[in-house]
């Protein structure tokens, strides 16, 4: 992971902040993008040996990031980890749903332990979390959540139901709290990357033939290419999701953010 210091020079008003998904990829380069930018983030997943790598790797560079290892489908779990942070850290002031798994195949071939588990993480996670926050942000009447979906929740992808169902679930799930918690003062919006220099993205399309696929898209899998002629990568979607949580989008809200290079036209 890179720590090269933050690419942005946006005003992020964010004392603590809540970071899921954050042993790597995206929720990863969030972590490090909102630490640098000033913020106290509870950097969260369910893989601890990843964890306290990175924990090694940001208390080198100073930055205040505490971990803690979660499942986020277990819903007690995460609300003893929500009282935790308010009682020890601080309120929180922003979260960042970003965990997330995908299992790939045909439907017809998709068991339902696997889009169980798709959900589970995916869309139930990201309620689980939203709630247990906004429960918090309520009386204080600020704060920000960003939900990271996915291109494929607006786009049909073959081989992709199940995950591109759970991202669906997410991203309307967070326009639907952001429609409750507007009136409070609390916006919630969503970020859709596309494909994405990550450890799941690669797993998808291994090798560089892989990578040459995504770019150029395939007609055999009703899929176009990537105008921009590149991959993503995990700080071009934790930018977005910074610009998000600043004051600089503070009229924004209930909105949904490609970052995907152009790859579905935004239809």
């Amino acid at each position: 992971m890179s720590t090269a210091g933050p690419r942005q020079i946006l005003d992020l008003d964010v004392g603590v902040a809540v970071v899921s998904g954050a042993a790597g990829g995206i929720g990863a380069a969030v972590v490090e993008q909102m630490a640098h930018a000033g913020a106290r983030v509870v950097a969260v997943d369910r893989d601890q040996a990843r964890l306290e790598r990175l924990a090694t790797v940001y208390r080198a560079d100073g930055l205040d990031v505490t971990t803690r290892c979660l499942d986020v489908g277990a819903q007690a779990a995460v609300a003893e980890l929500i009282d935790w942070i308010e009682r020890t850290i601080g309120p929180i002031d922003a979260l960042v749903n970003g965990a997330g798994v995908l299992r790939t195949g045909p439907v017809c071939a998709t068991s339902a332990a696997d889009w169980a588990e798709v959900f589970t993480v995916n869309a139930t996670g990201v309620f689980h979390l939203s709630q247990a926050v906004a429960a918090r942000m309520a009386p204080r009447r600020r704060g920000s959540i960003v939900t990271i979906a996915s291109n494929a929740a607006g786009v049909p992808r073959r081989d992709m139901a199940a995950y591109a169902a759970s991202k669906a679930a997410a991203a309307h799930f967070t326009r639907c709290l952001g429609l409750e918690l507007g009136p409070l003062g609390i916006r919630c919006n969503v970020v859709s990357p596309g494909s994405t220099d990550t450890a799941m993205g690669r797993a998808a399309w291994p090798g560089d033939d892989g990578v040459r696929g995504v770019i150029t898209g395939s007609l055999a899998d009703y899929r176009t290419g990537i105008p921009l002629g590149r991959v993503a990568d995990p700080h071009d979607v934790a930018d977005a999701v910074l610009f998000l949580l600043s004051e600089r989008s503070r009229h924004v809200v209930l909105h949904d953010l490609y970052v995907d290079g152009g790859a579905t036209l935004r239809a």
